[in-house]
């Protein structure tokens, strides 16, 4: 007799709208759980789903059920930040039948002292493939490809952009990896990360974190990334930087005002009027109150 899965440890997969997610990432292959599968739907995912934070910055919350999911990144096109993304992932994951856990990485972008694990990811292991990869669709600038976790990986390259993954020892001895970024400045750490399991329940505490926290820089101005082949958009707060691969990136100072249009244009994020009021006045601290 089978036992019946506990569905504390389930991605609600049978309550995501498939095909209205495959057609927003504009996923054409085949609904199978192969490599070449993965390979399409991180890179799809990755290129189309921009990472934000704006509904903090609205003053709303941000709720993690597959509904409330489809409905912000699928119905209304917009974006999310790691656990938005990565849920709406693991869901589409089960549903095509992926075998996969999920993981948390501590963001750390080379500076120094501990952090917490706020960052989500998967380790998925395909039906006709034996390896684990990694992959990082919430992290707002790739990488566009699943990674193999593969003690021996060093460096690689995924579309223009230079990755290093290195497998180390963090405390008692546990096994800690490590995602480096190749930029224009050299190499920087993005994060470590354990292949400790992560559940639902976990990232609902991380995201509460992340979303209500005076530490949290979420909670404190816009943050919205746009992530493609050869260029990576960012918005940090009125600072909108665009950076490649290889090559010194641009800075632009703007105002307050001009961020909607810009959302609009460059991350293909369109907010509603009483939304784009909020965020052109610029206050907000006292704006990101979520509910």
């Amino acid at each position: 007799m089978t036992t019946p899965v506990d569905p504390s440890y389930r991605w609600d997969g049978g309550d995501l709208d498939l095909d209205g997610y495959l057609s927003r990432i504009g996923f054409t292959g085949a609904r199978t759980p192969t490599l070449a599968t993965l390979r399409e739907l991180v890179y799809t995912h990755t290129t189309t789903i921009p990472f934000e934070n704006l509904e903090i910055i609205l003053g709303r919350g941000v709720p993690l059920d597959v509904e409330s999911l489809q409905d912000k990144l699928i119905r209304r096109r917009r974006g999310g930040y790691c656990y938005e993304n990565v849920g709406l992932f693991a869901a589409a994951l089960e549903r095509l039948g992926f075998e996969f856990t999920g993981l948390s990485g501590r963001v750390t972008m080379g500076a120094p002292g501990l952090r917490p694990p706020t960052h989500a990811l998967l380790r998925v292991t395909p039906a006709d493939d034996d390896r684990a990869w990694l992959c990082d669709v919430g992290f707002g600038s790739g990488p566009l490809e699943p990674v193999e976790l593969n003690g021996e990986r060093g460096e690689f390259a995924l579309g223009a952009w230079r990755f290093r993954l290195e497998r180390g020892t963090g405390a008692l001895g546990s096994e800690l990896w490590t995602l480096y970024q190749s930029g224009a400045d050299g190499w920087l750490d993005r994060y470590t990360l354990t292949m400790n399991p992560q559940y639902r329940i976990d990232y609902a505490v991380g995201n509460h974190f992340v979303s209500t926290s005076p530490r949290s820089p979420f909670t404190m101005r816009p943050f919205v990334q746009r992530f493609g082949p050869e260029v990576h958009h960012q918005l940090d707060g009125t600072t909108w930087t665009i950076g490649y691969p290889d090559k010194q990136g641009e800075t632009r100072e703007l105002e307050a005002i001009e961020l909607p249009e810009l959302l609009s244009e460059v991350f293909d994020i369109d907010l509603d009027d009483a939304d784009a009021a909020v965020l052109a006045r610029g206050d907000w601290p006292a704006a990101a109150r979520p509910e």
